[in-house]
């Protein structure tokens, strides 16, 4: 893929979370009252919520700009609206997020089989990759795995 320097600008809002006063170029810079003329405007109206926006209880609202992802449902979507109760600096924020997309991955690949999609989880989770560049590290993957799940099944049995 090319990588191109595109121009937002024509954006409404792009960029609005920026600080015009803000030049990290010159952090030790002595400021004239000619600095940043013409560089302080108006904000831009707030982009409107269509769907639920988890943002960090730190923050008194949602940012300018956001992207508008799928709204959160299912158990990972309560884990989620779980997780935005904590503050940022909680581990228990950032686990349940982590567990979270775990779930969320199950449940995009019961929502393929409803819709009569079977997924290519080999391929997806870059299996030719792994067997081209770490046939090594996939084959210790694939004992562990292998041991694992018959470990469990021993356990099952005895009882």
């Amino acid at each position: 893929m090319k990588k191109t320097l595109e121009d937002y600008s024509h954006i409404n809002g792009w960029g609005i979370d920026q600080d015009p006063l803000d030049v990290p170029a010159y952090p030790m810079k002595r400021r004239t009252e000619n600095d940043n003329k013409g560089m302080i405007w108006e904000r831009p109206a707030q982009q409107p919520e269509r769907v639920e926006i988890l943002h960090s209880n730190e923050r008194p609202g949602v940012s300018a700009v956001f992207g508008s992802p799928n709204p959160p449902s299912g158990l990972s979507g309560k884990l989620r609206r779980f997780a935005f109760k904590y503050s940022e600096s909680h581990v228990m924020h950032w686990i349940a997020l982590l567990v979270a997309d775990r779930i969320n991955m199950f449940e995009g690949v019961a929502e393929d089989f409803k819709s009569g999609h079977i997924p290519d989880v080999f391929s997806e989770m870059g299996g030719r990759a792994e067997i081209k560049h770490n046939a090594k590290g996939l084959a210790k993957k694939a004992f562990i795995g292998l041991a694992a799940v018959t470990l469990v099944v021993a356990l099952l049995r005895r009882r």
